[in-house]
């Protein structure tokens, strides 16, 4: 079955290891991950990796997407002279959030992402997560009452997860995107945040049986 694309958002300084587990398995599910740029030049992630963005965040269209993926950078929060509450750098791949979601494509927000969405008012109506609450709060954002102590959350077509939890921000994923679901799903999270053994066979038997 041909799927669009999923988009990888990158930028400097972004959190590599926040988003792998998602982007991974879901490139054997048989989606193309097209890294999305601020421009096309070569970003450098938090841990030293040099990315050749695919294409320029100006390129990239929600009805080409099947999901936009926003990870965790220091951009996000670190302030400049431009706005006071930070992640003006950054605030590009926000308003191409509310875009996509505007359009009925969903977006997925990790870590330092979340501030970001919060700064653009797309946490304000929905229920979401992050680090910790007062992280959130310090962007100034009508959402506090909307906050959740959870790994991850999604709502209305909107994932948020906190820095810690990458497995279970891939499993929203999974699950908005019919990756995997129901015991499938629940053995897939056992397996790779719990280290559960017997959750492998349960994902070996349906390999076999796919």
């Amino acid at each position: 079955m041909s799927r669009k694309p999923v988009h990888l958002a990158v930028y400097d300084t972004y959190a590599d290891w926040e988003t792998g587990y998602a982007t991974a398995y879901l490139a054997r599910a048989g989606y193309e991950i097209r890294t999305a740029g601020p421009t096309r030049e070569p970003v450098t992630s938090v841990g030293g990796l040099r990315v050749q963005p695919a294409c320029a965040l100006d390129d990239v269209r929600p009805s080409e997407s099947s999901l936009l993926i926003l990870p965790g950078a220091d951009l996000w929060t670190e302030t400049s002279a431009a706005d006071a509450a930070g992640g003006d750098d950054l605030a590009p791949f926000a308003r191409k959030a509310r875009e996509f979601l505007d359009a009925g494509v969903p977006v997925a927000a990790i870590c330092g992402a979340t501030a970001g969405l919060a700064r653009e008012g797309l946490l304000d109506d929905r229920e979401h997560t992050s680090a910790v609450s007062f992280y959130l709060a310090a962007t100034g954002y009508g959402g506090g009452e909307r906050y959740a102590d959870a790994d991850a959350v999604t709502d209305r077509g909107l994932i948020t997860a906190g820095p810690t939890e990458p497995v279970a921000f891939a499993r929203e994923i999974f699950r908005l995107l019919g990756v995997y679901d129901g015991e499938v799903l629940d053995a897939w999270y056992r397996l790779f945040h719990d280290s559960d053994a017997e959750a492998y066979a349960v994902l070996e038997k349906a390999q076999a049986s796919g």
